[in-house]
């Protein structure tokens, strides 16, 4: 039993080698993606819909780091069989790291705007734990017994070799770590500062409620949906944005090109189409950005270019119907989020928002080219797995207190919550206690159209017992959210939320 342990840490030692060199070589090569990563965005991409709906709603912003450790945990077990499988013969380990390696950069190779030596890092790390193989089973000519266990015909795995993979594989992590940290993305975020806006907009104010969702979401709390494993890191200096396709003036603009034009300010409620009934997937804040108007007028679209696509540093792409952008709304390329530059995590250095539309057909992050296409001849990420190309944010409403299951008391209570309908906006909202009466709520001032609308109810007369509150929003065209709850694919959930308490 003692030997087939030992054998099992010697496959995962490699496979330790393999993924610390590979993600090495990745950093070292600029825009090559590590092996574990290039994996697990080929695992994003060919995850059906009702799983990757599963994650989102069981992990939320954290489905990301378990589809890493998933992919860590059998990676680990496959490792431990091809360590015992190389006990007997060394062959039919060799020929495992070698598939991993070739999965990897197959993998890597696969990506949107891959280029050939973005399979490198698996190539090279498979070569490294195929080294770290051959040593931990070589033959010594003077290993002690006591430091080794004998494998038929005669090979032995070193206890001390298989500690040395292990240390091997963190120094390359080490070194990786140190590599990631010098790239001067993080500094030269920090030393921008952002010009005034040309056009400022109205700033709002929320109501101080405990409980209640605060008007503007603080950048931590801001919720973050997106396939990117690793968050690129893109350099203000060595940023370009490229609009082309079916243009008539192709634009190059760097990030200084950006800063320099004429800027806008705008509150604006962005909203995630996965958003359940009652979910937290929406946030608003004040975004700084370039009118995206104006530039698709400086490019002159041809006719019949009626899609905008925008392209991630990561390859996702995402297509907005090019009437929208240039239809009056304040769609534009933002480069600040609260008063500072775009955080790392939500696009920076530039992002696309388009108000009124989910988040998968309008706010690319990271964004690295605006390509004028049509919607015939390109469908964009999640358009090829079937989700709506053309996708408006539906009329939705929640309730943040009192939460689910609380318990309230003296005979009075305020219910309040948030209501969202970008672009059209909020006219009202109503609430019912057990099936009863719909009371009109309070709302909030708003500043446009295009941000959520706290409100708040006062519930008074509260009897002893269990109940439940529901809230439904009427947006200005005079729609109503239905009753029926529908979940988001393929355009987004609808359906009124509800909770329940006990009144004591």
């Amino acid at each position: 039993m003692r030997e087939r342990w030992i054998a099992a840490a010697a496959g995962i030692g490699c496979a330790a080698v393999a993924v610390a060199t590979g993600s090495l070589v990745a950093l070292a090569t600029g825009r090559a993606t590590s092996p574990v990563v290039a994996v697990g965005a080929a695992v994003v991409d060919v995850t059906p819909e009702p799983v990757k709906d599963f994650a989102i709603r069981m992990f939320g912003e954290a489905d990301k780091a378990a589809l890493l450790i998933g992919i860590g945990v059998l990676l680990v077990l496959i490792a431990a069989g091809i360590g015992l499988l190389a006990q007997r013969r060394p062959w039919p380990g060799y020929i495992g790291l070698a598939s991993f390696g070739l999965l990897g950069a197959v993998a890597a190779w696969g990506r949107p705007g891959a280029q050939w030596w973005w399979a490198l890092p698996s190539l090279v790390g498979a070569l490294a734990a195929a080294g770290a193989l051959w040593f931990l089973l070589r033959r010594p000519l003077d290993a002690d017994p006591e430091d080794s266990v004998r494998l038929p015909p005669g090979r032995r795995v070193d206890r001390r070799g298989v500690l040395f993979a292990f240390a091997a594989a963190g120094a390359a992590g080490v070194a990786g770590v140190g590599l990631s940290g010098r790239d001067g993305v993080s500094e030269a975020r920090a030393a921008i500062r952002l010009p005034a806006p040309a056009s400022p907009g109205p700033a709002g104010t929320g109501l101080d409620i405990p409980g209640l969702t605060p008007y503007i979401t603080p950048k931590a709390d801001f919720y973050r949906v997106d396939t990117a494993l690793v968050i690129p890191r893109l350099h203000p200096e060595d940023y370009v944005l490229e609009i082309g396709g079916r243009v008539a003036r192709p634009l190059r603009l760097s990030y200084a090109d950006l800063l320099d034009r004429p800027l806008i300010e705008r509150e604006i409620t962005l909203s995630c189409v996965s958003n359940q009934v009652g979910g937290d997937l929406a946030g608003n804040a004040a975004w700084l950005g370039v009118p995206l108007a104006d530039l698709l007028d400086e490019a002159r679209p041809e006719s019949g270019a009626d899609q905008v696509v925008g392209h991630s540093a990561d390859g996702w792409t995402c297509g907005t119907p090019t009437a929208v952008c240039r239809d009056g709304r304040d769609a534009m390329l933002a480069v600040g989020m609260n008063g500072e530059p775009l955080p790392l995590e939500r696009g920076f250095p530039v992002r696309m928002i388009v108000p009124g539309l989910y988040g998968y057909v309008s706010a690319t992050k990271w964004l690295v080219r605006l390509e004028l296409s049509s919607f015939d001849d390109f469908d964009p990420y999640w358009v090829r797995r079937d989700w709506a190309a053309e996708a408006p944010v539906k009329t939705f409403s929640r309730i943040d207190t009192p939460k689910p299951l609380s318990t309230v008391g003296g005979g009075e209570a305020t219910v309040a919550g948030v209501a969202w309908a970008q672009h059209r906006g909020i006219a009202e909202v109503e609430v019912r206690v057990d099936e009863g009466a719909w009371q009109t709520a309070e709302l909030a001032p708003v500043v446009s159209a295009d941000t959520w609308r706290q409100w708040r109810w006062r519930w008074t007369g509260i009897t002893p017992g269990r109940h439940t509150l529901q809230v439904r929003a009427t947006d200005n065209t005079g729609q109503t959210q239905p009753e029926e709850r529908v979940p988001p694919f393929p355009d987004g959930a609808t359906g009124r939320h509800s909770v329940v308490i006990t009144a004591s």
